[in-house]
């Protein structure tokens, strides 16, 4: 056989022992990588004793974070008698302070006695301040007599406030006759306001003649300081119809 074939006959059969060592390489590495991920393309008798012995050790860790924490999956059945109690303990005080705060999924079920009492009194303090505030629905049935007349002063109490400042939540139904008086004159001048300084909020309807007449004042002095600086506020045609009914 001449040389020349004999040397290529070798190059190309060491090539294709390396290529094939290459692939295999790469295929192991693959597989390692979908049994790290679970994945079910996992071939565990690719898996050398040492890398099976370790994905187990790491699985099992990660079942039992989640267990305890409640932030993943969790399969008892993978735990030894030792971590299923701690598991155990674990869960029973994420479902109190679940109960106890209304922060994540309460199973009353699950509490003591002792801790169903503490809960059912944690609940009712919590109703009497929605009641009070308002921040949320309120169960008057749990409040005692006391308790519902004090929240009832409170809710008028809030109500006049809220329609003294002009907040949507007032409700004028619900004040006495002065209570409205006061509020309709705290809403006037308001208004008042609102029509002597330009601002969106101004309802000249509103005004009494007297007041009209203000504010169309104020409006002349804004509009003459606009243009005096040049401003693009300025309104020219009101100062010429002042000036014009002065003359």
């Amino acid at each position: 056989m001449p040389r020349v074939a004999m040397v290529c006959l070798l190059l190309s059969v060491l090539l294709g022992s390396g290529f094939a060592r290459t692939a295999g390489k790469t295929g192991s590495a693959q597989n390692l990588r979908d049994c790290l991920d679970e994945f079910g393309t996992c071939d565990r008798s690719l898996l050398t004793q040492t890398q099976a012995s370790q994905i187990a050790d790491l699985q099992h860790d990660e079942n039992l974070w989640g267990c305890l924490t409640g932030y993943g999956e969790c399969d008892h059945s993978a735990l030894t008698a030792a971590e299923s109690k701690a598991v155990s303990v674990a869960e029973q005080r994420r479902n109190l302070l679940a109960c106890e705060t209304t922060i994540g999924v309460c199973d009353k079920s699950l509490l003591t006695p002792s801790e169903a009492d503490k809960v059912a009194q944690i609940e009712k303090e919590r109703n009497q301040l929605n009641c009070e505030t308002g921040v949320a629905a309120c169960d008057y049935s749990l409040l005692s007599p006391s308790e519902a007349a004090q929240v009832r002063d409170l809710e008028r109490k809030h109500n006049l406030l809220a329609c003294q400042t002009d907040q949507g939540l007032c409700n004028r139904t619900l004040l006495t006759p002065s209570e409205a008086k006061e509020v309709a004159s705290l809403a006037y001048q308001r208004n008042l306001l609102a029509c002597k300084t330009g601002d969106d909020y101004c309802d000249d309807s509103l005004l009494r003649a007297s007041d009209a007449r203000e504010v169309a004042e104020a409006k002349h002095q804004r509009d003459a300081l606009a243009c005096e600086a040049d401003d693009y506020m300025c309104d020219r045609s009101s100062s010429n119809d002042k000036q014009a009914k002065a003359e």
